[in-house]
Order: structure tokens, then sequence, then C-alpha cells
């Protein structure tokens, strides 16, 4: 099954998710997505969530340098982005189950 739709319906909680465990750079927030199992995501979707994000008021950032090319900017999660995720995971968990309920026999 093809899994892109699902990922963009899914794509902004799984970014705070991975921003709520630590804060993180474009390319490392891509791969806790990637090593949670979210594959397929791709790094311009990523990207594009996490300035989605930062423009909304959700993510703070800073600049860090690096021994290994151009400086990193780093995103943090902020109250009301840490607001929006308590959110959207309640209404992921209610939704999930409404699905596993509907699909779980199959």
């Amino acid at each position: 099954m093809d899994t892109s739709q699902l990922l963009k319906g899914v794509l902004d909680l799984a970014v705070l998710a991975v921003l709520d465990r630590a804060d993180g750079y474009g390319y490392e927030v891509l791969r806790g997505l990637r090593a949670a199992g979210l594959e397929e995501v791709g790094d311009a979707s990523v990207y594009g969530t996490l300035r989605r994000l930062y423009n909304a008021g959700l993510l703070t950032s800073y600049v860090v340098p690096s021994d290994e090319g151009p400086h990193r900017k780093y995103y943090s999660l902020n109250e009301p982005g840490r607001q929006r995720l308590r959110e959207t995971a309640k209404v992921w968990r209610a939704f999930a189950e409404t699905m596993e309920g509907l699909v779980g026999a199959a």
C-alpha cells in the first residue's frame, strides 16, 4: 500500500512528536522519522513541514555552528507547539481506535 497519502495527514504530528523528544535540525528530524518506521517520508516534505510549523508559531529555532559545513538551524517545541502536539495526539488516538474497530477483524 502506498502510504504517501497517509503521511500527508500525520506529518505535522510526527514532526512535533520527534521534536518533543529532543531539539533537532532538519536532517536530524528526518532521520528520527525514518528510524521510527516512516521510511517513505521525503526530505522536502519534512523541511516544508518544519518551515510551516515555525511560521505558525509552534516552533522556535536557533543556529548552532557546525565543524562539518554550514551552520545548522535547530528547531524546538514551544508551549503552543506542545499544546498542538497534545491536542493532535488525542485526535489521532481516537481516530486510530475507530479505524482499528473497523478493520481489526479484516
